[in-house]
């Protein structure tokens, strides 16, 4: 039972991204090396979380607090990011798609995303695997709202790994047009998805926090794409069938 436990949770948790990654990504060693560095961005932003939390003595009392500073830190450093791919435009930016593709940009920001949400994650579901391998099955209990614990979890972590992918894409869309309204709408929807989650210290319903998170994920996609400049209707072709 835990094993099965574990290895459904975990497909759960990166099998869309795992499948996005190696259709999209994987083929590309360019791409595949924006991944990591932006991988290791995160960690840096996580680093830094960490310090200010021992040395902010509130931080270790109000979860929210610590939360929002993780925020700031993550998002200060997808910028930074950001600013790093900005310099090797002319180098090494270039090799990672079609000079010629309109969507060049586009591309290295999502698989720039890609990379937070993957490492973001791997740190925050990888204890509850850990969990789900042991002795017995934890937070499944009759009659509680930590009933379905690990597949709760599993669905939060494929959200934010997904959202962090999007996200990415319009923050940097945001910055290269000058339209700062973008970098804004990531930072807010950062903040409410990442709130939500503190709704189940309170006993609340799973259900009500990942319902609303998977619907800033769909209004994520939507801006994404937006700012490819694609038509929507191009859409239809994905579900046509031939």
């Amino acid at each position: 039972m835990t094993l099965s436990t574990f290895f459904g949770c975990l497909f759960i948790s990166f099998g869309p991204v795992g499948t996005l990654f190696f259709l999209t990504v994987a083929k590309e060693p360019q791409d595949v090396i924006v991944l990591i560095a932006s991988g290791f961005f995160w960690l840096l932003s996580l680093l830094l979380s960490a310090l200010w939390w021992l040395i902010v003595s509130p931080l270790k009392e109000n979860l929210a607090f610590a939360v929002s500073f993780s925020i700031l830190f993550q998002e200060i450093f997808r910028y930074l990011y950001y600013r790093l791919l900005r310099k090797a435009d002319d180098g090494f930016l270039q090799l990672s798609v079609s000079v010629d593709s309109p969507l060049r940009r586009h591309k290295l920001a999502y698989v720039s995303g890609m990379g937070f949400g993957i490492v973001q994650g791997i740190f925050a579901f990888t204890n509850v695997l850990k969990e789900s391998t042991g002795v017995g099955t934890v937070g499944f209990t009759d009659g509680h709202p930590d009933e379905y614990f690990f597949f709760n979890s599993a669905l939060l972590a494929c959200c934010f790994t997904l959202l962090h992918t999007f996200w990415s894409v319009i923050f940097y869309h945001g910055f290269s047009t000058k339209k700062y309204i973008y970098p804004a709408l990531v930072v807010v929807m950062h903040f409410v998805t990442s709130l939500l989650t503190l709704l189940n210290e309170h006993r609340t319903d799973p259900g009500i926090a990942l319902g609303l998170n998977y619907s800033v994920l769909l209004i994520s996609i939507g801006l994404a794409y937006h700012t490819t400049g694609l038509p929507f209707s191009n859409l239809s072709a994905l579900f046509r069938v031939r």
